[in-house]
């Protein structure tokens, strides 16, 4: 594996889990990165479906808070497995499909496909730039179903309102490899999902740019 790539997502420990939703959901987003995390529950509410993919699991919390409890199918996907068994085990009550894989490369789950795929604060992490790095929507859009959506968010390094602790902290993160984002800009997000998807749409709210697109 690439090391940049077990540097983004080796910081999902048990441990960093288990405070990930008070530290990252809750101080982070409304203090730090002036987007507080309603902001993206919206979303998620909005764009998923009953036949869902949520793709950089991190603590399952968007599962778990915006899918109502009716029948659906809703896979997670993830390079790290504790990430999969702290989300599986947080929404067994739909029984997730769980798929451990890297959306950098071509994808070797095979599955039925998805009308909605989320992938929430996972672009920041990846190594690369945001030309490089939308590779993964190349890679995701094989999972989506015609016209599904694939939603999500992520921090931008440039381009974005942020005061000097949020600027400090992104700095730290990005020299420990835990974030990937310092040139990360929203011109290149718009032409990464540009080149795969269409009715493309991004808000940035704060340092967060929140998007959407629909499969062509």
């Amino acid at each position: 594996m690439n090391q940049s790539v077990e540097a983004g997502q080796a910081v999902y420990t048990k441990k960093t889990l288990f405070i990930y939703d008070l530290w990252v959901l809750g101080f982070s987003n409304s203090f730090l990165w002036k987007c507080p995390t309603k902001n993206l529950r919206n979303t998620f509410k909005k764009h998923s479906t009953v036949n869902h993919l949520d793709v950089g699991v991190g603590s399952g919390y968007y599962l778990d808070k915006c899918l109502s409890d009716i029948e659906r199918r809703v896979a997670l996907l993830d390079l790290n497995m504790n990430s999969l068994n702290a989300a599986a085990t947080r929404i067994n009550r739909f029984n997730p499909e769980i798929y451990c894989d890297n959306a950098l490369e071509p994808l070797n789950t095979r599955c039925e496909k998805f009308d909605s795929i989320s992938v929430n604060y996972l672009l920041h992490c990846l190594p690369g730039s945001l030309q490089e790095k939308g590779i993964m929507f190349k890679h995701l859009d094989k999972l989506l179903n015609d016209k599904g959506m694939l939603f999500g968010s992520t921090i931008l390094g440039k381009d974005s309102n942020y005061g000097y602790f949020a600027g400090k902290l992104m700095a730290i993160y990005n020299k420990k490899g835990i974030f990937d984002n310092a040139s990360d800009d929203l011109t290149s997000l718009e032409s990464s999902l540009n080149k795969y998807f269409q009715n493309v749409n991004i808000t940035v709210i704060g340092c967060v740019a929140i998007f959407n697109g629909q499969k062509i």
